[in-house]
């Protein structure tokens, strides 16, 4: 690149210092712009929760260096070789010209025009705010930048407890109510979908709504909001499922691409409405990049066009635009949805395709749940994770992966993505090698685990069923036999109705007890025993036994 290339950047939260910043480690002689509409650079919107919930202190925290110094203009320009014009807004480009319009953020037309060699978009995304009526009224909020988190810590900040409503129940609205409540707050959460946390499969999503619940949270799923009533400020949510007194409302149901400078010039733009780039995040028009939430990714595993707005996605993208800008040859290959979060004391992560979205996608798929101690179980500190795996059977590589549970999950997740990049059958991620140690999982890892059980399915020497399957057999009064093996006090203490309780001890003295002409279902605690008592009954001329996926611990129904 010429050394005296001149490179402006349009917008200055994630993608944009990131790009910034590896465009001057890479040619310090560049002059690079970073135009950003609103006062704060470089915050972390992730961890806006985490501000209005009070672990994290101060607001600077967001925006400030590991060591404590705040990413401002000044920071910019001193450390990074960078100028910042904050509180600017890019209102035109001229692409025939190479300059961009800018003005003060109150203004509207352009005051002045920079000119660039290398034009990198970064504008992000915008909350959607669907047209409700009384969606105007007071103390309704969207929380999508600090000055949003400024609001709601402001309304909750007294003694008084009080009613909230967040409607959407995706990764922010999840995370703002364990934020709320922590304040004290009384939360509903509305999601219009059959399930909050729509990148789960219901099962693992059902898992989280009843811990949830558990905490004190109403849970309202397949509940549409109608209304917003109150005089000024808003007093309660209208629903297809009666209203629901609120004081404050959280619309979090989701961001679109910030794309209108992008369509002014003529930019391509895609299916899912963001910005067309390749894999050098290079758009439609020569020497403009794009980076961010307001572009559209790649699926590694389908090859179709996915919109996957996350910070860390966008420092990729940032970073792959400024190396191409600077004459590098890199490349951003696309995403896997990887994604984690924290709920209350329940850890939920998934990466790769759910069981949903891969039958969408055309795949014959087998699937696995399987709960176990994310370490040793004799450690004291041993917690459990509930594992969804889902397999391609045709060529028994893996699609996916959910976890949820009060273990650690963060690095059965990460495993599994760097599977998914790695295009790993499940026979090879069997026999990875992996740390042990006690405290850190277990002699057979989760993850092996359940790869382990996928493969005795694909090789039918396992027939599963999941709990879901098994309620539906129930709510059809099928003539089967529910086979509980675990031990009395087990039993005494949570058991399936209807269930037949015979202890996996007791099972081949007492095999005559159970009918051999109609389906079997053998299940325990996590369905390990299950899986044994099939393997007895098989051995003893029963036909059609299955084993109930998850065990217990998965079943979620009455």
């Amino acid at each position: 690149m010429n050394k005296k290339e001149k490179i402006i950047i349009i917008g200055g939260v994630a993608a944009g210092p990131k790009a910034a910043a590896r465009i001057t480690r890479l040619n310090n002689d560049a002059e690079v712009i970073v135009i950003e509409k609103g006062e704060f650079l470089s915050y972390a919107g992730c961890g806006l929760p985490y501000y209005v919930s009070g672990v994290v202190k101060e607001q600077a925290e967001l925006m400030s260096t590991p060591i404590g110094v705040v990413r401002d203009p000044a920071f910019f320009e001193k450390v990074k070789n960078v100028k910042v014009l904050n509180n600017t807004l890019a209102t035109e480009i001229d692409v025939k010209n190479k300059t961009v319009g800018i003005c003060k953020a109150d203004e509207k037309s352009p005051s002045e025009w920079l000119k660039y060699d290398k034009l990198i978009l970064c504008t992000g995304a915008t909350p959607v705010v669907p047209p409700i009526k009384g969606i105007e009224k007071n103390n309704i909020f969207t929380l999508h930048g600090v000055e949003d988190a400024e609001g709601v810590k402001s309304k909750i900040s007294g003694e008084k407890a009080m009613d909230c409503v967040i409607v959407g129940g995706g990764l922010i609205g999840v995370e703002m109510t364990e934020a709320l409540v922590e304040r004290g707050c009384r939360v509903t959460i509305i999601e219009r979908l059959p399930h909050i946390l729509s990148f789960l499969d219901d099962e693992m999503a059902r898992q989280v709504e009843l811990h949830m619940e558990a905490k004190g949270v109403k849970v309202m799923t397949n509940t549409t909001v109608t209304a917003f009533t109150g005089e000024d400020s808003v007093t309660g949510v209208e629903t297809d499922n009666g209203c629901v007194s609120a004081e404050i409302v959280i619309m979090a149901i989701g961001v679109r691409p910030r794309v209108e400078l992008a369509k002014n010039i003529g930019l391509e733009i895609g299916t899912l409405g963001g910005i067309v780039v390749d894999e050098k995040m290079c758009t439609s028009i020569p020497d403009i990049y794009a980076a961010g939430d307001c572009v559209e990714n790649i699926n590694i595993i389908t090859g179709k066009s996915c919109y996957a707005p996350l910070g860390s996605t966008a420092n990729k993208h940032g970073r792959v635009a400024a190396s191409n800008i600077c004459g590098l040859n890199d490349k951003f290959n696309g995403v896997l949805g990887s994604a984690i979060c924290k709920v209350f004391d329940f850890n939920v992560g998934r990466t790769g395709l759910s069981e949903d979205e891969a039958l969408k996608a055309g795949y014959e798929v087998e699937t696995v749940l399987s709960p176990s101690p994310d370490k040793a179980h004799f450690m004291p500190d041993a917690k459990l994770i509930m594992l969804k795996m889902v397999v391609d059977k045709a060529n028994r590589c893996l699609l996916g992966l959910q976890a949820v549970g009060p273990g650690s999950c963060d690095k059965k997740i990460d495993i599994a993505a760097m599977a998914l990049t790695a295009k790993m059958t499940i026979d090879q991620l069997a026999e990875v090698d992996l740390c042990y140690a006690p405290p850190f999982s277990p002699a057979m890892d989760n993850i092996i685990t359940a790869s382990n059980i996928v493969r005795n399915k694909l090789d039918g020497l396992m027939n599963g069923i999941t709990p879901a399957e098994v309620n539906k057999w129930r709510e059809e009064k099928r003539d089967f036999t529910l086979l509980d093996v675990r031990s009395k006090g087990e039993y005494d203490e949570k058991h399936i109705e209807g269930s037949l309780h015979i202890p996996l001890g007791a099972l081949r003295t007492k095999v005559d007890e159970i009918p051999k002409d109609k389906p079997v279902v053998a299940f325990c605690k996590i369905s390990l025993r299950g899986y044994e008592a099939a393997l007895i009954l098989k051995s003893a001329g029963f036909k059609d036994i299955s084993v109930m996926d998850g065990g217990i611990v998965m079943w979620s129904f009455n």
